[in-house]
């Protein structure tokens, strides 16, 4: 609708309004949480069963069909769509999990089959150097992002925990390069629990995705 002002003379003039955001319609439409979490669900669950012991320790290998074709593609998806209907956050949080992921998938495989010429020698001092980068990108999106609902922030802080737990258990390995099994297997628990928080901002956004009642994600640490 047009506004009335009045002139000095009393004679009313329209007066232009601002025309309502048109709302995003078509294939991008919707909220790109409902792919990025179940993809970042599917791949922390194979992963944090397979530290906890369900394979065998050392077949690093187990979880990277699910890791490469599921978690790190549905998390890039996840970001692109992000990015396309303008929420530049969320594609930032999908796109660093989905290329943690995939560079995970990378390191096992370039070292199952010697791509990068690292030499037996230098694999333990690799995996840290990975688990450092890491951890440090992560404690970074931690900081970046505490105005987020407090869940959110959960989740972040607990792969914090999972790297650090497994950067101190390959710290500890022994003279023939076995990383610590218990502190591996504590870490594998963490990621099964980050995965369960994942379970739970999931539902939420399934929730609202199909006209449900969102759930209490909790109150941003920072406002």
């Amino acid at each position: 609708m047009t506004a009335l002002d009045a002139d000095p003379d009393g004679t009313a003039q329209p007066v232009p309004q601002e025309a309502p955001a048109t709302p995003v319609v078509g294939p991008m439409a919707g909220d790109p949480a409902m792919l990025g979490l179940s993809s970042f669900i599917v791949g922390s669950i194979a992963l944090g069963l397979g530290l906890v012991g369900v394979v065998p320790v050392g077949v690093l290998g187990a979880p990277l069909a699910i890791i490469l074709a599921a978690t790190a593609l549905g998390l890039l998806l996840a970001a692109i769509w992000a990015a396309a209907v303008g929420q530049s956050a969320v594609a930032a949080v999908f796109g660093i999990f989905g290329t943690f992921w995939l560079s995970y998938g990378m390191l096992v495989l370039g070292l199952d089959h010697n791509w990068f010429a690292i030499t037996t020698a230098a694999v333990l001092a690799t995996v840290k150097l990975f688990l450092v980068a890491w951890l440090v990108a992560i404690i970074m999106l931690t900081l970046a992002t505490l105005r987020l609902p407090a869940a959110f922030t959960a989740v972040f802080a607990l792969v914090d925990l999972a790297l650090l737990l497994l950067l101190l258990a390959f710290a500890e390995a022994s003279p023939l390069g076995v990383p610590s099994t218990g502190l591996l297997k504590t870490a594998g628990y963490v990621v099964l629990v980050f995965a369960a928080v994942g379970v739970y901002l999931f539902y939420d956004a399934a929730q609202a995705g199909t006209g449900g009642k969102r759930v209490p994600l909790g109150n941003p640490l920072v406002k």
